[in-house]
């Protein structure tokens, strides 16, 4: 057998969909909301199977990851996350960068010798690399107004997997992929599948107005601070609303909350476009907390971290 494990984001299905539609294979799939990070142990492989992991920390899947290795299993691991010390094992093909203009799609386009280029475009566009993802698009033909159906497209995937549960998003990750897995080109879904491109649009807007109403709860010099309202909209919009604020002021620090359903809150930290100070490194502090450079998370924050928090996101951002 098998496995496909994948983020349920744009960068993590929309790899997938490049391997997939390159290299057609029956596979079991494994994913969930874009913040389920330790997606491998749910993976328990026997004499035989093989193991494609895309778009998750190798760091936050280690202890899974080592006894999958020690099986003797192939395992292919791209990724653009954090780390940490890689595995030398034999058995491993790992392809990860952590550099902050990369996206697990663009390493995918590299591996596949650029067989889906628009595929890897949409999933770049949606974690907010426009023109990692337009150079992407060189040479393709298309028009502006297509390369910014493409960009919509990311963006609609990507919001689409945010969530706390699987009920808060629209389509699960596993559903949404198999819709999109039969389009080499992801226009052709767009133009087929009108039902299902415009609720991901809809819903997107619907929430983000919401979020544009937001006033932020702290704001520094370099740095602003917003908490959403514990409500299905803000665990959906607290990603793309991050990446709205950096495009609109990149040169700010970004922090953004929404409370979980126990005393915790989701954080999402987008670090300014030309900071050498990493989002990641800020989150990995914490004891969920992980990411890349531009663009990181904690998936549980106690109440009792918050003002610790609040004094490293100014500290690490010089407010």
């Amino acid at each position: 057998m098998h496995f496909d494990v994948f983020n349920g984001d744009a960068d993590g299905i929309c790899a997938l969909l490049q391997l997939r539609q390159t290299f057609p294979c029956d596979s079991k799939l494994v994913t969930g909301v874009k913040r389920e990070i330790d997606l491998l142990r749910h993976v328990s492989v026997k004499d035989g199977d093989t193991v494609s992991v895309l778009d998750i920390s190798l760091d936050k899947n280690r202890v899974y990851l080592d006894s999958i290795l020690e099986k003797k299993t192939q395992v292919l691991y791209v990724d653009h996350h954090y780390a940490g010390e890689i595995p030398l094992a034999e058995n491993l093909n790992a392809i990860i960068d952590e550099s902050a203009n990369t996206s697990t799609c663009a390493l995918m386009n590299c591996h596949l010798s650029s067989s889906r280029p628009l595929w890897a475009a949409v999933g770049t566009f949606g974690d907010n690399l426009k023109e990692l993802a337009m150079k992407q698009l060189e040479g393709s033909g298309l028009s502006k107004s297509e390369s910014d159906l493409l960009e919509e497209l990311g963006v609609y995937i990507n919001y689409n997997g945010y969530g706390e549960e699987l009920s808060d998003l629209h389509y699960s990750p596993e559903k949404l992929y198999k819709l999109l897995e039969p389009y080499d080109n992801p226009l052709n879904f767009i133009s087929d599948c009108q039902i299902h491109f415009h609720k991901l649009k809809d819903s997107y807007r619907s929430d983000f107005s919401k979020a544009l109403m937001q006033k932020p709860e702290r704001s520094f010099e370099s740095s602003k601070l917003f908490i959403l309202p514990q409500e299905s909209w803000s665990r959906r919009v607290v990603g793309v609303f991050g990446n709205h604020l950096t495009n609109t002021n990149p040169n700010l620090a970004y922090a953004v909350l929404v409370k979980n359903s126990e005393d915790s809150y989701k954080v999402s930290v987008r670090a300014p476009k030309n900071s050498k100070v990493k989002a990641s490194d800020l989150c990995c502090k914490f004891p969920s907390g992980g990411g890349r450079s531009a663009a990181a998370g904690i998936n549980k924050l106690h109440q009792s971290d918050f003002d610790e928090f609040i004094k490293r996101f100014e500290g690490f951002f010089g407010t």
